[in-house]
């Protein structure tokens, strides 16, 4: 013979039912508990019934995971920015240290690219005249001097128009030639626009890294900008 429960007599033990009821939050903060108790609910329901207040969790529960993903995004790209600030900031700084040019370029082709963490960084300066070729047989693997209109129809690819300050792009191929020896490596390249002053040829700082998406056109400027600005205010004073 089947004896029947008596509904006064407690289901769960008295020890875990004190506990639960000292700290019943501690229940509601377990997702995977929470979720066994809600199935456990709509296994009594049956089949034909609705419930709204399961749906109601189950759609919280999904716009939580999306709200933490993307909380988890935003710290990521928070971090990313400042590492970024902090090298450039280091970058610009390493570059005020030189007192004369050759020893600027060497910091620029070394130190800075280091510091930026980018394979090979090449400066172009267009000119009618040789001008810097005894720096060009010392420094070749940093400076290179183009002809005019060279820096215009380098950052838009020969379609003309109005270059942009910083170009952010994948590079390959011939497209990498300007890094010389190491064109073979470059994947990717930031390829910053500099005003050299009135009466002055425009110029070109090009980052070149490895890896193909270190500089990629969804990527922001900002801080390109900033040390571009910073360093064709240094290049001003040398070509002064």
């Amino acid at each position: 013979m089947t004896g029947k429960t008596d509904p006064s007599e407690p289901v769960i033990d008295e020890v875990l039912r004190a506990r639960i009821l000292a700290r019943p939050q501690s229940i509601l903060e377990d997702r995977d508990l929470m979720r066994a108790l809600i199935d456990a609910d709509d296994r009594t329901l049956g089949a034909n019934v609705v419930d709204i207040r399961g749906i109601a969790i189950q759609r919280l529960e999904a716009r939580l995971g999306r709200l933490e993903d993307t909380h988890r995004s935003v710290i990521a790209a928070a971090y990313e920015n400042l590492v970024g600030t902090a090298q450039v900031h280091r970058a610009v700084l390493r570059l005020l240290e030189p007192t004369e040019f050759d020893a600027f370029l060497r910091v620029l082709g070394r130190d800075v690219a280091d510091i930026l963490r980018v394979e090979r960084i090449r400066l172009v300066l267009e000119s009618h005249r040789d001008d810097f070729g005894p720096l060009m047989r010392k420094l070749g693997g940093v400076l290179q001097v183009a002809e005019p209109g060279f820096v215009e129809d380098y950052l838009t690819q020969g379609k003309g128009g109005t270059p942009r300050r910083v170009v952010l792009r994948e590079i390959g191929g011939e497209a990498a030639g300007l890094y010389g020896r190491d064109s073979g490596r470059i994947g990717s390249e930031a390829a910053i626009l500099l005003d050299l002053g009135g009466g002055r040829l425009p110029g070109l700082l090009a980052l070149g890294a490895t890896d193909v998406q270190q500089f990629a056109p969804s990527q922001g400027t900002d801080l390109l900008e900033f040390l571009g600005g910073a360093f064709e205010r240094a290049m001003r004073r040398w070509l002064g």
